[in-house]
């Protein structure tokens, strides 16, 4: 009996031990290869606003489906409109910042303050932020990328284009040499687009006129149309939007005057090309931020381990992210000479030969002083 006992005992033992074995042998194979391990990178982007303002938030969300249409399964990206309406913003910021996503990407200065204070807090997320840049010495933000654009070289050839339109012999000259620029707000950033536009015109007249106005937000186009046929009727025959979605009373008011328009952002001609050809072939160009360009050279440095978070960079010419659009609108509204003599100063601005100043930085009383130089 004893005997028995002892035998069923072993016997158990070396089921236990091959078990145990078995067990072991499992768990390794469960483990995932290194392939297998690769999770997708998944990227939200932000929008403070709406889409459909066929401009900059336009533009952001193509670079969001450049990045999904380039990489594939290697990411997951979703656009979140968070509206106009300030009070969703932070509170979806910090939703999003709680689910699992990589990188989150949000635009524009209305978002830095809260960003400084949520990114922090999420040390092992990854954020951009285009348009503007945050504060890296009062803020621990090491997970931090900042993106701003040179838009004010951009905006000077659209200042040169300007100029050269109203003083032309195009069908709609003006004699007395008068352009428009249509700002969203007074800030910072959209008068870096007004400071390259005045220089630019300058550089071919110094006499040059410039009517400006500010709409005071992004939205209201029925107020950029208002402000822009005031100033087509001040003698204006060609004005430049700046104000995303509310910028597009600016085209709404050059087909009701027929007078001409430049664009921003995106290629805004074409983008009406096919729903109202009338209106497209009264823009000229667009001054393309291209917003889209930046964020897919961001994730490509992201996948490389090269992208500098911690820090801010200005992107411009060299990188694609600012220029004037070259479409067929453009090519057959300005003559061959013109469009030569633009690469040529395109040229000089990225060799140096010619500088911009910027209103990043600038005093209240220089800016003030360009303004009134156009008066």
């Amino acid at each position: 009996m004893k005997r028995t006992l002892s035998l069923l005992l072993v016997l158990m033992m070396v089921l236990s031990f091959g078990l145990t074995g078995c067990g072991g042998s499992t768990d390794t194979v469960d483990e995932p290869s290194g392939e297998e391990a690769t999770e997708p990178l998944k990227i939200a982007l932000l929008l403070n606003g709406t889409l459909g303002d066929k401009s900059f938030f336009d533009s952001a969300d193509n670079g969001l489906k450049m990045i999904q249409e380039k990489y594939g399964d290697e990411v997951v990206t979703k656009t979140i409109e968070m509206t106009y309406d300030e009070t969703k913003w932070r509170p979806t910021l910090e939703d999003i910042s709680d689910e699992d996503w990589d990188i989150i990407i949000v635009g524009t200065w209305q978002m830095q303050e809260m960003l400084q204070e949520i990114a922090p807090l999420y040390p092992e997320k990854r954020y951009i932020i285009f348009d503007t840049s945050v504060d890296y010495e009062n803020y621990d933000l090491g997970n931090v990328y900042s993106i701003n654009y040179k838009q004010n070289e951009g905006s000077f050839l659209a200042g040169v284009l300007a100029a050269k339109v109203t003083i032309s012999d195009m069908e709609l000259a003006n004699p007395d040499k008068r352009i428009g620029f249509l700002g969203g707000m007074d800030i910072p950033v959209i008068n870096d687009f007004l400071v390259g536009y005045i220089e630019g015109a300058q550089y071919v007249d110094e006499e040059i006129k410039v009517e400006i106005s500010y709409i005071g937000n992004f939205d209201d186009s029925a107020k950029g149309k208002e402000l822009a046929l005031a100033q087509y009727g001040m003698g204006a025959d060609i004005g430049f939007n700046v104000a995303g979605q509310a910028g597009l009373g600016q085209l709404d008011a050059a087909k009701e005057v027929n007078r001409y328009a430049i664009g921003v952002d995106s290629d805004q001609a074409l983008i009406f090309a096919e729903s109202d050809p009338e209106k497209a072939n009264l823009i000229v160009t667009s001054m393309l931020k291209r917003v889209d360009n930046s964020l897919v050279r961001a994730i490509d440095m992201h996948f490389e381990g090269t992208l500098p978070y911690g820090s801010a960079e200005n992107l411009g010419m060299a990188e694609e992210a600012v220029g004037l659009a070259d479409n067929e609108y453009f090519n057959t509204l300005i003559s061959e000479d013109i469009r030569n003599e633009l690469k040529d100063i395109e040229a000089k601005i990225m060799s140096g030969e010619i500088t911009v100043s910027s209103a990043i930085g600038m005093s209240t009383e220089e800016l003030n002083e360009i303004k009134d130089s156009v008066k």
